[in-house]
């Protein structure tokens, strides 16, 4: 290179394999005018120790896309861009020590085959034929993923780099940045050797992502939610059995995990390489006595294997091979995680203009889909998949140090847990807390965060198991089932009460407020003294969210959205942000109950000054309920008559003693999911979310086309042409468990849709599934099957509409 660039349409942080995969998508993608910075050379940190593995395995939906998506990039990278390499598609075995196990993998298998993969599940008696060296006497199956293995990152790395350069990309080797500022709309990256202006950064820094991050502070930023860990795996000596049976099979050995133990066993040359995720696992550059290094590129930490013996002896009990060799080498290095496991990939959150591709805990894996994710936002604006698994605002300012340091370590121990649907892991409580918090728990409430926010999953009564082990089912039945069943009655025959803590409410102030809601929805807003949903739609038409908005004038409008969605709905109420038009966070302000039931007008007369005779949808901005000020609002996630009680946090708990005292009982999230599934409502990045068009999504009644609204010309097109999916509900014949998200929805032999939601009805008696289904399939009638957990079992469309009070009579009365 003649000279150093002065400017540059995109400049990367970061020469691991995901910052240079970033910037051969980009360049994929025509953004050539790209630079890639690099304080060492590349793969100086996480990258150059890894152990290379490159799974597809997953159950989500979004990291299967992506991870899939690496194994077809990586299997013709070498020859696209003329570079050599070593990746070997080995295949690999999950092993199932129970039939829980063997249910996630059946998830997992039917998940794969709607994505074009061939998984496969193997009885014990047909593990050893792949895999004859292997204990199987106390195993009940395996998932068999032949698309799996192994590939060098160095490698991999400089191909994509290759690929870069030949494109027009640069890339700077030994050119640390050292900060950014910002100046009339643009970037200035500054490094040793000089200031490289551009449109956008990208925040590629593997486990240096959060000093990164702390330069775009003043500019929106916060502190990137990460932590770091040691991963230790061990390499073996040269083993003549398994040398001699890769020659006379020509291939290596398939890569065993033992998921239930914790740990993946990889055929390396002629030996072993063993790597543990032990539960007493350790976090590093936490302490002051072990402070972040300015520098730790390619370098490693000392051994520790002491923490290791229990799965290296369970490994060698597993393929008694691995005991006749010793350690030929100890590789223990530096890993970064996420609260929750999963990557940083998408909009760096309160900044412009910036973007995150960062926290990759199964980075080699994920590189190749995470390029391509990333490139997409930046070039786009928008991903392929619906990417809220990675997207850096689902953490919000709750994930301080103390908390993102307890959830990786719990993640890293619990590598390949199963995450059942009701139990809650218990690393980093209580973060933000209802102000009648100790008063839930009190009456039985099991808790669970929900963007930190501690909310009741379901009461527990006296002598109810409300263990761990409890929990550890994918069925619906469980301590839980007749508490949910009795709330779930309570709300249909009597009156229920939710403590919800924790909505997402902006307020847009000012002239022109209302316009420039309005501008951003398809749907119409209310007036004043009305309520109504209001969808927002990207700029193909695909849902972006969904917001409940509140007019008390033109110039203040109230909005409130879900809890998780904070940071993600404030960037999309900020677009086109005009001059004069501010919005306020109020989440932390204001604290809602829920008071629902045919019996809710009765439980509040005595104690509201309120008018209980509005309609549906009204709101009274200044109401008391037992002598407080309140917002009276008349709605119902539940689907019966009911309103939201909004009070100040002050002022909440002498409200919940009188509405408890009044006969309300309390009921938690489980039966609210249970009662909205009967309802037909969707929820939010299960039922409404970006891999679905609003049209296919069910929602063109709050469409109105004679207005002006981003994604408008694409739904008209989509309309036009003829929309290929339909937004149903199904009753499923179901065994033990309920539909799970993505269940798959077959009909003669073929694969004609996915479920979005599942839930038991206890109203209407049924297994109930939200889902979107072939077009032509989405008549009322049309009997299909849904498979779960590897079971089909019949079910039957019966349209869009509620199966729960269908004409809203209840809801209205």
């Amino acid at each position: 290179m003649s000279s150093f660039p002065k400017s540059a349409r995109v400049v990367i942080i970061g020469g691991g394999a995901v910052g240079v995969s970033s910037l051969y998508h980009l360049c994929k993608a025509g953004w050539t005018d790209s630079v890639l910075l690099e304080k060492n050379e590349l793969t100086a940190g996480s990258t150059w120790h890894a152990a290379g593995n490159v799974p597809t395995f997953s159950t989500s939906w979004s990291l299967m896309n992506m991870q899939r998506y690496s194994t077809e990039l990586y299997r013709g990278l070498g020859a696209a861009v003329d570079y050599p390499m070593n990746y070997h598609v080995t295949g690999s075995i999950r092993l199932g020590h129970s039939k829980e196990r063997m249910q996630e993998f059946e998830r997992a298998r039917g998940m794969g085959r709607y994505q074009g993969m061939a998984l496969e599940l193997l009885g014990v008696d047909e593990i050893q034929s792949k895999y004859p060296f292997l204990e199987t006497h106390d195993l009940k199956g395996a998932l068999y993923d032949p698309a799996d293995g192994d590939i060098d990152p160095a490698q991999l790395t400089q191909a994509l780099a290759k690929g870069a350069r030949d494109m027009g990309a640069t890339i700077l080797r030994f050119t640390p940045a050292t900060g950014v500022s910002r100046e009339n709309g643009e970037w200035i990256v500054h490094t040793e050797k000089g200031d490289i202006r551009c449109e956008i950064v990208i925040n590629a820094a593997g486990y240096y992502a959060q000093k990164v991050g702390e330069w775009f502070k003043p500019y929106g930023g916060r502190t990137v939610p990460m932590m770091v860990m040691s991963h230790q795996y061990l390499l073996s000596e040269p083993i003549p059995e398994i040398e001699a049976w890769s020659k006379e099979v020509g291939h290596k050995l398939p890569l065993l995990r033992d998921v239930d133990s914790s740990y993946y066993l990889r055929q390396e040359k002629t030996g072993f390489n063993l790597g543990p995720y032990e539960r007493n696992c350790r976090a590093h550059w936490v302490k002051p006595d072990d402070p972040f290094p300015e520098d730790f590129s390619f370098q490693l930490f000392p051994d520790d294997l002491e923490r290791l013996e229990w799965y290296i002896e369970d490994a060698m009990a597993r393929v008694p091979l691995l005991g006749t060799a010793g350690i030929s080498k100890v590789i223990n290095g530096p890993i970064p995680y996420a609260p929750d496991g999963n990557p940083l990939i998408g909009p760096m959150p309160g900044v412009p203009n910036a973007f995150e591709a960062c926290v990759f805990t199964f980075g080699i894996a994920q590189a190749g889909g995470a390029g391509k994710v990333l490139a997409e936002w930046v070039t786009e604006g928008a991903t392929e998949w619906d990417m809220w698994s990675c997207d850096p605002r689902r953490f919000t300012d709750y994930t301080d140090r103390d908390y993102c340091v307890e959830k990786g370590k719990e993640v890293y121990g619990h590598e390949y847990g199963m995450h059942f649907p009701m139990a809650r892991w218990p690393a980093a409580p209580d973060r933000r807390l209802s102000p009648v918090h100790q008063k839930v728990k009190a009456l039985g409430g099991q808790m669970a965060p929900y963007n930190g926010w501690e909310r009741a999953e379901w009461y527990a009564k006296p002598g109810d198991d409300t263990s761990w082990e409890a929990t550890q089912t994918w069925d619906r039945a469980g301590p839980w089932e007749a508490r949910i069943a009795e709330e779930c009655e309570a709300v249909r025959d009597g009156v229920g009460i939710l403590d919800l803590p924790g909505f997402t409410r902006f307020r847009l102030a000012g002239p022109g407020a209302r316009d420039h809601l309005d501008s951003l929805t398809c749907s119409r807003l209310p007036q004043p003294g009305k309520t109504g949903l209001a969808y927002f739609a990207d700029d193909r038409g695909r849902i972006l969210t969904e917001m409940t908005v509140l007019p008390f004038s033109d110039e203040d409008i109230g909005v409130i959205t879900a809890s998780v969605a904070q940071w993600h709905d404030r960037d999309v109420l900020k677009r086109g942000l005009p001059k004069g038009v501010t919005i306020e966070d109020w989440s932390d302000r204001i604290h809602c109950f829920i008071v629902t039931g045919p019996k809710a007008r009765d439980l509040l007369a005595p104690i509201t000054e309120g008018d209980l005779t509005l309609p549906w949808l009204s709101v009274q901005f200044f109401a008391k309920v037992a002598g407080r000020d309140v917002a009276l609002i008349r709605v119902s996630f539940a689907g019966e008559l009911g309103w939201e009680i909004h009070c100040d946090l002050a002022d909440a708990p002498a409200i919940y003693e009188a509405l408890l005292a009044g006969g309300a009982k309390p009921f938690g999230m489980r039966a609210l999911n249970s009662l909205r599934v009967e309802k037909g409502y969707r929820a939010w990045k299960g039922d409404l979310s970006t891999d679905y068009s609003l049209l296919q999504g069910g929602l063109e009644r709050f469409v109105r086309w004679e207005k002006d609204f981003p994604g408008k010309a694409a739904l008209l097109a989509e309309k036009q042409a003829g929309v290929t999916k339909r937004f149903v509900t199904l009753t499923v014949d179901a065994g033990a468990a309920d539909a799970p998200y993505m269940s798959t929805i077959w009909q003669g032999g073929e694969v004609v849709g996915e479920t979005t939601s599942g839930a038991w009805g206890y109203r209407v008696g049924k297994s109930l599934a939200l889902g979107m289904i072939r077009a032509d399939l989405a008549e009322p009638g049309t009997a299909v099957e849904v498979e779960i957990y590897g079971e089909r079992v019949p079910a039957l469309v019966e349209g869009e509409g509620p199966l729960w009070d269908p004409k809203n009579e209840r809801i209205k009365a």
